[in-house]
């Protein structure tokens, strides 16, 4: 956006910022408050159900060791018994997993009527569902290697600082619930103090950069949405695709600001007040020669999750890797459906969409990486940008307000 540009937003359509011109409710933001403080509860259960798990595990081998029927002598016992009680460990978790999801999700849908405080529950409960999981997955692995230890184990050596079941503590449990990671290690990197000015930095970009996205939102991509509403009601093709390109402009700057507000300025601020050594929430994903480089490099917590607890247990199960990322988009596009359809009220289905139609975008552009020369990797790269920039986040943008808006009318009362 140059100065002309904003000059001719304000002579079109004046100042558009209104606070008060925001139709949220009191209910509303009851009900996010009541949800955000018992969300993270389902991680208490979960710690109980470790817990539990834990004692039977601590049991079982104290009998086996008492009765001189050690792990190596009667390893088939010992493995029927895991397994047993596995499966019941895995569907108490599921359910109180499964639960968590389903409580905020029909919550969101039929009782928080806007769309940006229903996006946050939403998000707080994906995030504290995968916490769940990879919590459950970690300490299934843990006790695995507690009941066998005779048998070769991955499980790295930081470990060794808190074993298997010393892990299963509430101040464990509490760290791992603020830390900046989806999945679960008994033992993280820690820094030895806390940097409080780049925490004050952090936050400062932080809060800078919320309000320039509620700027740029509400003054230069509302009336482009608007204006958009129209074109869409009578298909006409054409205006459709040049609102979408104005659109991908105004898209790409929020999403920016967004982007490095959440990944540089929230995480690392977290990161910070937590002491989390491991930094890396992403890499240059901008110079992705390719869709799947993309994907590997611009979300690293929820990259490390997919792969630790999806990709690598299907492939070491079998199952072709293709499979595994088609797995792996599956559940994104499961989530992603979750994160913008139930706030606006409309599953259409584009989001899952979005994420399923990465998968032959991937497997399009992977030749491309691998060419010799740069040629391969700055197409791969602009194929990249163009999907990015233009099908993507603007036309989803367009399809759930146009949705919005003919069941709900405007979010805002002001006219344009």
């Amino acid at each position: 956006m140059n100065l002309r540009l904003v000059v001719e937003n304000f002579m079109k359509y004046g100042v558009l910022i209104c606070i008060r011109c925001h139709d949220y409710r009191r209910q509303d933001i009851f009900l996010a408050t009541l949800l955000y403080a018992l969300v993270p509860c389902h991680l208490f259960v979960a710690y109980i159900i470790e817990l539990g798990a834990a004692q039977h595990a601590k049991g079982a081998l104290g009998r086996l060791k008492r009765s001189d029927s050690a792990p190596t002598r009667d390893p088939f016992r010992v493995s029927r018994s895991f397994q047993a009680t596995w499966y019941t460990i895995a569907w108490a978790h599921g359910i109180n997993a499964t639960f968590c999801l389903l409580v905020t999700t029909y919550a969101v849908y039929y009782h928080i009527h806007h769309p940006l405080i229903g996006t946050i529950c939403q998000i707080h409960a994906i995030i504290v569902w995968l916490k769940n999981c990879s919590y459950a997955f970690t300490n299934r692995d843990l006790r695995h290697a507690y009941l066998f230890p005779q048998t070769p184990s991955t499980i790295p050596e930081i470990y060794s600082r808190c074993p298997y079941p010393l892990n299963v503590t509430i101040s464990n449990l509490a760290y791992y619930w603020w830390a900046p990671t989806l999945v679960y290690q008994p033992v993280y990197p820690r820094n030895p103090s806390i940097r409080w000015l780049f925490v004050a930095k952090r936050t400062a970009e932080c809060f800078g950069l919320g309000m320039f996205i509620w700027l740029a939102s509400a003054q230069y991509a509302a009336p482009v949405l608007r204006n958009s509403l129209d074109k869409l009601q009578t298909m006409d093709v054409a205006s459709i695709l040049e609102r979408v390109m104005k659109l991908s402009t105004i898209s790409l700057i929020i999403w920016l600001a967004g982007f490095f507000a959440v990944f540089q300025s929230v995480l690392n601020a977290l990161a910070e007040v937590m002491r989390f050594g491991d930094r890396e929430f992403y890499t240059d994903w901008w110079n992705s020669p390719s869709v799947g480089t993309y994907w590997r490099t611009w979300n690293k917590p929820v990259y490390h999750f997919m792969r630790r607890h999806v990709y690598s247990p299907l492939v070491g199960r079998g199952f072709s890797s293709q499979f595994a990322s088609a797995m792996v988009f599956l559940l994104s596009g499961f989530l992603h459906e979750l994160l913008v359809g139930v706030p606006t009220h409309n599953i259409l289905g584009v989001a899952f969409l979005g994420m399923v139609v990465q998968l032959p975008m991937i497997y399009i552009t992977a030749p491309l990486e691998k060419m010799q020369g740069v040629n391969g990797r700055v197409l791969g790269n602009c194929i990249f940008w163009i999907s990015f920039c233009l099908v993507g986040q603007p036309l989803a943008a367009l399809l759930y307000f146009f949705a919005w808006q003919g069941k709900y009318g405007s979010v805002s009362r002001v006219k344009v």
